[in-house]
């Protein structure tokens, strides 16, 4: 199936008032196991790449291209998204690679000074026909001072996302990124208050943190791209150490990576199932 629209999977869920799963790409094996899921369940997802990774690996291109690949071959609708993207450069790299939409995040700056690197972002890759996501209220967990317990103003966000022409927006609303238990405080209030308010998707960050029972009353009141990773790789990292410790003297990577990504297979299933509503 050709690489899908990033729009063409997002539109149609936030119409049906259901979610759709975008996890994180660190290596292939991530990429084989999140598209694996997404045939195993039948339904779309979204494959993300962030700029850490990027920086990991040296450059954006070489996981870029083995996930468009994958998502070019998948049997149900993939996209490729660029995560948390601070460099322009990068955002412009991505754009000539294929990717169907990115992430640009200028949500460490002052609103007027986000607004207007946003805006510059968005009016670039609109004419690419590249789909944008953009920050307001800076999800917790990443570099950079954020005070606890902020939150994304529906006002704000509404004059934010007129004033940028973004396509969808990351809102903070209690999740964090890189959370390693299920137990982030959301406020549904907010999330309904934002979905009344925006005529735009929204994106909810740091979902590693929050259990089954509140993706699913998260999705229900109004957010619509759920964006996964720690979870994921704390199953991976697990996996490969249950492995190692069963055989220590294993030399072939695959006899544990092959396992790891089997698990992520499974897992990115039931969470799309359960983004899905079913």
């Amino acid at each position: 199936m050709p690489l899908a629209p990033t729009d063409d999977i997002i539109g149609p869920a936030r119409a049906a008032g259901t979610g759709v799963g975008a996890f994180n790409v660190v290596q292939i094996e991530h990429a084989e196991a999140i598209v694996t899921g997404a045939e195993r369940a039948g339904l779309p997802v979204i494959l993300q790449i962030s700029e850490n990774t990027a920086r990991y690996h040296g450059s954006l291109a070489p996981t870029a291209l083995a996930s468009l690949a994958i998502a070019g071959s998948a049997a149900v609708p993939v996209a490729v998204h660029l995560d948390h993207a601070e460099s322009t450069e990068l955002v412009e790299e991505a754009v000539e690679l294929g990717f169907t939409s990115v992430m640009f995040d200028a949500s460490k700056l002052p609103y007027d000074a986000n607004v207007r690197a946003t805006r510059m972002m968005t009016d670039l890759c609109h004419r690419a026909d590249v789909w944008v996501e953009a920050e307001l209220g800076e999800v917790g967990g990443k570099d950079g001072a954020h005070a606890p317990g902020v939150r994304t103003d529906p006002d704000e966000a509404r004059a934010f996302a007129a004033a940028t022409a973004v396509d969808s927006l990351a809102v903070a609303v209690g999740s964090s990124h890189a959370m390693l238990t299920r137990d982030a405080a959301l406020d549904f209030d907010l999330i309904a208050r934002l979905r009344a308010a925006l005529d735009v998707p929204l994106v909810l960050h740091g979902s590693s943190g929050v259990d089954d029972a509140d993706l699913a009353k998260a999705v229900a009141a109004g957010m619509t791209k759920v964006n996964i990773s720690t979870h994921l790789n704390k199953l991976f990292t697990a996996t490969v150490r249950e492995r190692l410790e069963e055989s220590p003297g294993v030399a072939d990577p695959r006899k544990y990576l092959g396992p790891a990504r089997d698990a992520v297979a499974a897992e990115v299933a039931r969470l799309l199932g359960v983004l899905a509503g079913r």
